[in-house]
């Protein structure tokens, strides 16, 4: 239709939402759906910080507030770099945004020209190459390996990098694998990094909490200061907090980028939610103790799907350092036949069929950039999770 944006052809739908709305369908039809296809924690919001938000609607903080956020918020931003990652951050050089996603849009729109180029890791969040090309920007993808752990590796970045490079995004841990780097890992990449002054980093470090056993978080100018300067540290409280609805998404940069930022959200959707803000104020500064807790529960979630799937079937399981995902390969189904009489010619047949067959839902790893694997959200119940991998495991071993 010629009315349409040329920039929308460039566009995929969410792969994670579609996936999501099919498993609704069919329980609409009656049928009975597990779905791990949400990347959702199946938590409640703490108790704390629903009332701060009641008590933020009783003292009529209803009004529009600062596009940039709240005063409040951008301090408790500040200081909770300050804490957790060693980041010196004034207010001033942070932002508030109605979710994550909505601060990536804003940093690439203020940033890009035509023909900028953008790297991004194979597995990948779904929603970064689309962002880059309605930026007007261009990808460049760079392909990781299960027997690396999903880790992008400095020599691989250093072939990517060009003269038209703008960012590179990094996310730890990463939504699709979960696969989290060390500090060494990262200063490998520094290195990298450094004799390439005019590539910038935005790090997406939305799961930054959720990392397990003794591994150590750090974020990217945590480990090299020197690029503090070129780094925008974006982070938000949907994972950690459970406050996916709420919509708050921030980040920590230089104020330019960060003044950039901030006059493009006052033409597009003005401050988030004034309410949300207040509680993520209070999520911030208030007791903590709820994501040691949620941490315990994901990392027994995580070692049940990643022995359960590994004895299903032609499948290879990572164990993965964070996030609440699982990505196992299903290279070994290709060229089979479901008990349905499907062909598993890719890992979109295969989560077709594991859905209509078995009514479990999950992410084809193509739509992450990688195949044929598919992607587990093991935010759930350990009851549902428990069938939901026994079924995968009748499911796999039903193949001819």
């Amino acid at each position: 239709m010629a009315f349409i944006a040329d920039a929308l052809s460039r566009v995929k739908p969410s792969a994670t939402i579609a996936v999501t709305q099919k498993a609704r369908e069919l329980k609409a039809q009656g049928r009975e759906i597990v779905s791990l296809s949400v990347g959702e924690p199946d938590f409640d919001t703490p108790d704390n910080i629903k009332e701060a938000a009641i008590d933020a609607i009783r003292r009529g903080e209803t009004k529009y507030g600062p596009v940039a956020g709240i005063a409040p918020l951008r301090e408790a931003i500040a200081r909770k770099f300050r804490r957790e990652n060693g980041l010196d951050y004034k207010p001033a050089q942070c932002i508030v945004g109605t979710g994550g996603k909505q601060i990536l849009f804003n940093a690439l729109m203020a940033s890009l020209n035509p023909g900028d180029e953008v790297i991004v890791s194979a597995p990948y969040w779904v929603s970064y190459p689309e962002i880059v090309a309605l930026c007007g920007g261009e990808t460049v993808i760079v392909a990781t390996r299960a027997e690396q752990a999903y880790k992008l590796q400095p020599e691989a970045l250093e072939r990517a990098i060009t003269p038209r490079t703008k960012w590179l995004i990094l996310n730890s841990p990463s939504n699709p694998s979960g696969a989290a780097y060390s500090e060494a890992e990262l200063k490998a990449l520094t290195d990298v990094l450094l004799r390439h002054p005019q590539v910038w980093i935005l790090t997406d470090d939305i799961y930054e909490h959720l990392v397990y056993g003794d591994f150590v978080y750090k974020t990217l100018a945590q480990v090299e200061p020197a690029l503090y300067e070129r780094t925008l540290t974006m982070n938000g409280v949907s994972k950690a907090y459970a406050m996916t609805g709420w919509r708050i998404g921030y980040a920590g940069g230089p104020e330019q980028l960060i003044k950039a930022m901030d006059m493009i959200q006052g033409q597009q959707t003005s401050g988030a939610c004034s309410i949300a803000q207040w509680a993520a104020v209070e999520a911030l500064n208030g007791p903590q103790d709820f994501i040691a807790s949620s941490r315990k529960i994901f990392e027994e979630r995580r070692d049940l799907v990643v022995s359960m799937l590994n004895q299903a079937s032609h499948l290879s399981v990572h164990r993965p350092e964070g996030a609440f995902y699982v990505y196992p390969s299903c290279a070994e189904t290709i060229g089979r036949t479901s008990a349905g009489g499907r062909k598993i010619a890719s890992d979109v047949d295969f989560v077709t069929a594991l859905l209509e067959e078995q009514g479990v839902a999950v992410v084809q790893g193509s739509a992450f950039g990688m195949g044929p694997n598919f992607r587990v959200s093991y935010a759930t119940s350990n009851a549902a999770l428990e069938k939901a991998c026994a079924k995968i495991q009748d499911f796999c071993a039903s193949l001819k």
